[in-house]
């Protein structure tokens, strides 16, 4: 089995140097009018190349843009959209990060690009294929609020998101993207939402021309859903297996039809796992799988870190593989 190193999503937007607080800096003397866009865009781009040459120091196969230019999941994508405005803050699921809520009030439409200028920066400047993600419809769904009932109900937003994802999938897919991920954490905190996302994901795999399909769920325990996950219309399964001690044991009887991303390495814990048990749960599951292909990732993005450990937790991906190899010699 070939075992692809990949980043999952996010990464630290500053650290203790000068250098890596420059983007803090910038953001605060823009919104006092003491900057122009143009700096801030400087200083985004400054980060994404220093996020990048970490990953690819660190040995990945795979990476992304570590979403520098992200305030958070939801309104980054969200705030582009027509018929929607954006309210006050809201926790982000169970973390210690904030997220501003959108207020749908009209048609959900892509007017823009959402997220494609940034995938090909990125990629112009990597030396690795660039992974672009996406925060998914059932998500941002959930997330955002309806004012005065005037987007249609609940599954009339849904229909708007997953039509403009479909949208940016497909520009994506044009522009030189092979994987494409989109995160659902909100269908472990809704597993009753499953044939909602099963339709949705549809229409962005109608999209996505010959690019894979990836789906991304952390924050939660997938075991109770893994027969159902198994049937939607994706690639790539990127699971959270630091909510479920048993998933290995799923994973290990039941085997995947998909493509599997392993979230081994806690994204939200600085402590390094021990790489021998690691590379046993990959050995005890690397035989089920039906793709001769595996990613080896983080549970969820690395933006919950320090700056340091982030760099840590990517180079320990490579140590974990090495102590996998070596178990199979």
């Amino acid at each position: 089995m070939e075992l692809l190193l990949a980043n999952h999503s996010g990464y630290p937007r500053i650290g203790e140097s000068a250098e890596f607080q420059l983007l803090r800096r910038t953001i605060g003397q823009w919104e006092k009018g003491e900057k122009p866009d143009a700096d801030l865009r400087a200083a985004e781009n400054r980060l994404t190349e220093l996020a990048l040459a970490d990953q690819i120091d660190a040995g990945l196969d795979i990476v992304t843009d570590g979403q520098i230019r992200w305030y958070d999941p939801v309104s980054h994508l969200a705030g582009k959209l027509s018929g929607i405005q954006i309210n006050g803050l809201l926790r982000f699921f169970d973390t210690n990060t904030y997220f501003r809520q959108p207020v749908v009030h009209a048609k959900i439409e892509r007017t823009k690009a959402l997220g494609l200028e940034e995938f090909l920066f990125a990629q112009a400047k990597s030396a690795q294929p660039v992974k672009p993600v996406l925060t998914g419809p059932l998500t941002l769904a959930r997330l955002s609020i309806e004012q005065n009932g005037g987007a249609g109900g609940f599954e009339k937003v849904l229909e708007g998101y997953t039509a403009a994802l479909a949208q940016e999938v497909a520009a994506l897919a044009a522009a030189g993207a092979t994987l494409i991920q989109v995160d659902e954490p909100a269908l472990l905190k809704h597993p009753g939402d499953v044939a909602h996302v099963e339709r949705s994901l549809g229409a962005l795999a109608a999209a996505k021309g010959a690019a894979q399909l990836a789906l991304a769920l952390y924050f939660g325990d997938p075991a109770p859903l893994y027969d159902e996950l198994q049937r939607l219309p994706i690639d790539v399964l990127a699971l959270d297996f630091t909510y479920s001690p048993g998933l290995a044991d799923v994973v290990a009887t039941r085997g995947s039809s998909k493509t599997l991303a392993l979230g081994l390495v806690d994204g939200r814990n600085t402590k390094l796992e021990d790489p021998s048990t690691l590379a046993r749960v990959l050995e005890r599951t690397a035989g089920r799988l039906g793709s001769s292909r595996a990613y080896l990732t983080p549970s969820c993005g690395l933006e919950y870190l320090p700056r340091d450990r982030a760099r840590l937790k990517l180079q320990h991906l490579s140590t974990i593989k090495k102590a996998f190899l070596g178990s199979k010699a």
